[in-house]
């Protein structure tokens, strides 16, 4: 696979989750009024039904260098704006926020994912296209958000409610008003490509060293499904991040954060400031132990297709189950307690304390997770899961 996610992976989640759970403390009227819009449902149709009152946001990374400085692309090394020109999405997220508002999963699609994009006409050259196989990012290339939705919808049959997109500066610019974000590294990190050298240990980095870390990919071997797995722990510190006190007590870092976020940020035109305002108060309860991150369910990573290339496919059995949950908004992970053992003639003979303790002990609830999920509030040192 080639490279995949570069970075907005976890300015994503702050939006979906954590700049909206703190919107109304700030008050958003002044602030969402400089969100640049984007029609992403233009000519949508036979969209998926709406199964329940959660709310699904589609959430892309954008490799445009528009806003960073000459100074910060020297830093990056990753050209000019001119010798980069236009976007292309190298992060896809889903993020599924429950109905109730207190539980969020955010999903990782990887990019070269093998689609079948419908026939459409091209933003690029005017002319209609048939339909055909091609990587997942290639049909935000292609027809931008509309089409790019159109095709997740169609693959998993979950409605996407909104859509935001984030660029390259937009998530420098938010790791630096979080005042940087701490990750760990198991083994030294010497990355030629991204150019991130670092030891091994606990790190806090600022914007430009974090846009490094979440485009490495290619010192442990694992290419883009181990960069994924670190973009979600990194993700994840975002959050504690911009959850913890020092933050949202501090209204000057708060602000900072949110103006950074919104200099860089499209959505579509739906999500407005009433939707935002009822979504932080209905949030107020999530917190970071109730955030999964996982990458979809695959079956084979290496997957070629003449004239396409290297894909990736999703597992026939698990992402269905995935998508299904999501539309049903039921737990992904489930927590099975069996039937406690009846007590024996013996058992009830001893002191109640001690029949208690018998029967918990034989009626420990059990954990199945099929997806391989993390909680944002994890520790970042904690041990990938491939």
């Amino acid at each position: 696979m080639k490279s995949t996610p570069k970075v907005r992976i976890i300015t994503s989640l702050s939006l979906a989750v954590v700049v909206v759970s703190a919107g109304a403390w700030l008050g958003l009227g002044h602030i969402t009024g400089s969100i640049k819009r984007v029609d992403a449902f233009a000519g949508i149709k036979d969209r998926p039904v709406r199964a329940s009152s959660a709310v699904n946001y589609l959430l892309v990374g954008s490799d445009t260098r528009e806003g960073l400085t000459k100074a910060e692309l020297k830093a990056l090394r990753v050209g000019s704006t001119a010798s980069a020109a236009g976007a292309r999405s190298d992060t896809l997220l889903l993020v599924h926020i429950s109905k109730s508002r207190d539980k969020a999963v955010i999903i990782s699609l990887p990019r070269d994912t093998l689609v079948t994009i419908p026939a459409h006409t091209s933003t690029v050259t005017g002319k209609p296209v048939a339909a055909m196989q091609a990587k997942l990012n290639a049909a935000y290339n292609y027809g931008g958000a509309p089409l790019l939705i159109q095709v997740i919808e169609s693959k998993t049959n979950l409605r996407i409610d909104h859509y935001v997109e984030i660029n390259f500066a937009g998530f420098a610019h938010v790791v630096d008003a979080l005042g940087g974000i701490q990750v760990c590294s198991k083994v030294n990190i010497n990355d030629p490509k991204s150019h991130l050298v670092l030891s091994a240990g606990v790190h806090t980095l600022d914007g430009i060293q974090a846009l490094k870390y979440v485009r490495t990919r290619d010192f442990d071997g694992m290419g883009d499904l181990g960069r994924m797995q670190r973009q979600q722990q990194f993700m994840s510190s975002v959050l504690r991040k911009a959850t913890s006190t020092g933050v949202l007590l501090n209204p000057i870092k708060m602000l900072n954060f949110f103006n950074a976020v919104m200099a860089t940020v499209k959505t579509d035109p739906a999500l407005n400031n009433s939707d935002l305002i009822t979504l932080a108060k209905q949030m107020k309860n999530l917190s970071a132990s109730k955030v999964r991150t996982l990458t979809v369910p695959l079956s084979n990573v290496n997957y070629v297709v003449p004239y396409v290339g290297s894909t990736v496919l999703w597992d026939p059995v698990l992402a269905p189950l995935l998508w299904q949950k999501l539309r049903d908004d039921l737990p992904i992970v489930e927590v099975v307690t069996p039937t406690p053992t009846p007590l024996t003639t013996a058992t009830k003979s001893t002191t109640k304390a001690t029949a208690k303790a018998s029967a918990s002990a034989s009626a420990k609830a059990t954990i199945i997770d099929k997806f391989k999920t993390r909680t944002a509030s994890e520790n970042p040192c904690g041990t990938l899961k491939y």
